[in-house]
């Protein structure tokens, strides 16, 4: 697609705030905070039940309190009731200078009984290179740490980059496998590199060895690959049914929701609704191109930064669909699933950054804002 469809608004985000994430060193700083509209634009109550420093992803634990992870690589034990939070001790180094951070952050599937956590962070690597790490670790709540961290994945190669490590993790609905991303770190070329796990969806084992049986292993990929063609993917969910599901940051302009299904190629950095950075074309996705179509995508660019997807009865008539924050786009976004058909039902301008997004427990989104004070907010129907 010509950059000169792309609109004035993205190109003048793209210097300010990294539009979509960016083939830059790294992303942008956000910009001062900005207030929400007023509630009675939106369909929806907006209840703030925290501050946190650049925080990025969070999950739910058994007795309401709650695990935020922050840019730096603080991990914020969090009581939504009361407001009290503990840093926990025992997290690994983060290499957070650019888009890197502490991650995404998950219990397992046997949390009760194990108190194990999954999370990503970016490290560092030998010499200048760094790269995104998959780890494990209990958490001791009485003694507020985190107990016998072990990596258990490290994406493939580690290169100098400060972008788009992606690292986002989801369990199969029979939680056998866990799925994970890899960004292709701002260098396009490794997304099609059968041998890297960079710009990549893959398929683990809990104990993060390669699945077996992944659809590309005989074709002499790397074993833990499930999809490739991938840019930023910044979320990835399972629907009701056992569809995979991702979104991920494009160029200028061409951000993306996937349907993700074994051994396909998405694309990147052959295909593409978006345009380079400096304004040169990429061939739009088209029938027949050997590439997988995104099933929406935007064009100017959103930033997606995470989704959730949502079927609890809290609002009813959004069951069944994805949400989606973004970043320069300062928006929540829903998208319907029909089947494999996606559309965009609706898109709340919502004046900040959103970082991450979290169906909770309670039936509530719960989101979290972008920025050295960042805030948690719940997501209620209104009345």
């Amino acid at each position: 697609m010509n950059a000169r469809t792309l609109g004035l608004a993205c190109s003048f985000s793209l210097a300010l705030l990294a539009c979509s994430g960016a083939s830059t060193p790294g992303e942008a700083q956000p910009p001062a905070q900005v207030t929400t509209p007023a509630q009675t634009d939106l369909p929806f109550t907006l209840t703030p039940v925290g501050t946190f420093e650049s925080p990025w992803s969070m999950a739910f634990l058994p007795d309401g309190k709650m695990l935020v992870t922050q840019k730096k690589g603080a991990m914020i034990l969090f009581d939504p009731k009361d407001g009290s939070k503990t840093t926990l001790a025992g997290t690994p180094d983060v290499v957070s200078t650019g888009q890197g951070a502490l991650m995404d952050i998950v219990l397992a599937p046997d949390f009760a009984r194990s108190r194990k956590i999954y999370f990503s962070y970016s490290e560092a690597g030998e010499g200048k290179t760094n790269g995104v790490a998959l780890a494990t670790a209990t958490l001791d709540e009485p003694g507020a740490s985190l107990k016998d961290v072990k990596v258990i994945f490290r994406a493939t190669p580690y290169i100098e980059s400060g972008a788009h490590w992606s690292g986002r993790i989801a369990f199969s609905p029979d939680n056998k496998y866990l799925f994970f991303t890899n960004g292709e770190r701002a260098k396009a070329d490794p997304a099609q590199d059968p041998k890297a796990t960079l710009g990549k969806v893959l398929r683990l084992n809990l104990d993060g060895t390669p699945a077996k049986g992944n659809p590309l292993a005989a074709k002499g990929f790397h074993p833990a690959i499930w999809s490739y063609g991938h840019r930023n993917l910044l979320g990835i969910v399972f629907d009701k049914d056992g569809r995979l599901w991702e979104t991920e940051m494009g160029p200028l302009g061409g951000d993306e929701v996937n349907l993700v299904k074994p051994g396909l190629n998405y694309g990147w950095p052959r295909a593409s609704n978006g345009s380079n950075y400096n304004k040169s074309d990429i061939p739009d996705h088209k029938p027949g191109d050997g590439y997988e179509p995104p099933k929406v995508f935007w064009n100017p660019s959103l930033a997606p930064a995470s989704m959730a997807y949502y079927n609890a009865g809290l609002f009813p008539g959004w069951k069944n669909s994805l949400f989606i924050t973004g970043l320069s786009g300062m928006a929540l976004v829903r998208v319907k699933l029909d089947g494999e058909k996606a559309t965009e039902a609706d898109h709340w301008k919502m004046g900040v950054r959103l970082r991450a997004v979290r169906t909770g427990p309670d039936g509530a989104l719960w989101l979290l804002e972008d920025g050295p004070t960042g805030r948690m907010l719940r997501v209620t129907p209104k009345g």
